[in-house]
């Protein structure tokens, strides 16, 4: 009895764009159903994470911080301030524009999706050691910072 031969084409199973897009593929997977379980979305996330680290922002720089589309922060931010993670206030120094700030049940929230983020991290993650998940880490940023545009480098990359 002859063994089945693996459906992958051995060419294909080595090419490391196609290996990088599969395990994207699973890792947003995983990351979804996560946070779908929560009520969020990894936009949601971003966002919050975005003002925990750097504090207040317009929509503006939002979107920039994130790389979240304008016309897509709008929605993200919506939904973040109907579900009271969020505040949106008027800039004192444009009236224009709004600042959003994390509020104190946005920063509960983010604690939970934190907390779903790892659990999916290590589910990704389990088949390698703890010092090939740090090595994995860091060779993916390498790549993705040698790909960003020069103006959104790390300082230290460039």
């Amino acid at each position: 009895m002859n063994p089945t031969p693996d459906p992958v084409p051995a060419r294909l199973r080595v090419i490391p764009s196609r290996l990088l897009a599969g395990a994207a593929v699973v890792a947003d997977r995983l990351v979804g159903e996560r946070l779908a379980a929560e009520g969020a979305r990894k936009w949601h996330f971003a966002v919050l994470v975005a003002l925990a680290e750097a504090g207040s922002a317009s929509q503006a720089e939002l979107s920039r911080r994130t790389s979240i589309y304008r016309s897509d922060m709008v929605a993200v931010l919506n939904e973040l301030a109907d579900a009271a993670c969020v505040r949106r206030e008027p800039d004192p120094a444009d009236r224009r524009r709004n600042v959003i700030t994390l509020t104190p049940a946005g920063r509960r929230h983010l604690e939970r999706l934190d907390t779903l983020i790892t659990e999916a991290q290590h589910e990704l993650l389990a088949p390698l050691t703890p010092a090939e998940q740090d090595e994995l880490t860091r060779l993916l940023t390498v790549l993705t910072e040698h790909h960003l545009p020069p103006h959104l480098r790390p300082h230290d990359a460039q």
